[in-house]
């Protein structure tokens, strides 16, 4: 799956602008996460045509990236996350960041990760029978 990372100004609006382009062109953002330093902030989401999308905040003067992650089905009972993380961490494979989203399933949320190796991390889940998402269900 691929994440759309957008460079804000850590000031009034900025993410505003961003938003306000992204509901000008009919982009449904279908999982987000904000991330902040003192200098800047990091946009993160996921959403159709990722590559249309960072094209067109580039034509606008964002500076937008795209990052592979993977989205992974956790089940939605405690200690469900844990053990994602812990069949990643029994493989020496490190999270860079995550987030999560619900599902409109019952019983299954998600979570979107930043690994060092997405292939690695990805057959890590598979042979555990995670399911693996190639693109966020509406």
């Amino acid at each position: 799956m691929k994440q759309i990372s957008v460079f804000l100004e850590n000031k009034p609006g900025s993410l505003h602008k961003v938003l306000q382009k992204l509901k000008e062109w009919g982009i449904n953002l279908r999982a987000l996460a904000l991330a902040d330093t003192a200098d800047f902030g990091v946009l993160r989401f996921i959403a159709e045509n990722p590559e249309e999308v960072a094209e067109k905040l580039k034509q606008e003067n964002f500076t937008a990236t795209i990052t592979p992650v993977i989205a992974v089905g956790v089940e939605d009972r405690p200690g469900g996350l844990c053990e994602i993380v812990g069949l990643l961490a029994e493989q020496g494979i490190s999270i860079e960041y995550l987030y999560a989203f619900v599902s409109p399933q019952k019983d299954k949320a998600y979570v979107v990760l930043r690994v060092e190796n997405p292939e690695q991390a990805e057959t890590v889940l598979r042979k555990q029978g995670k399911e693996i998402l190639e693109k966020i269900p509406v």
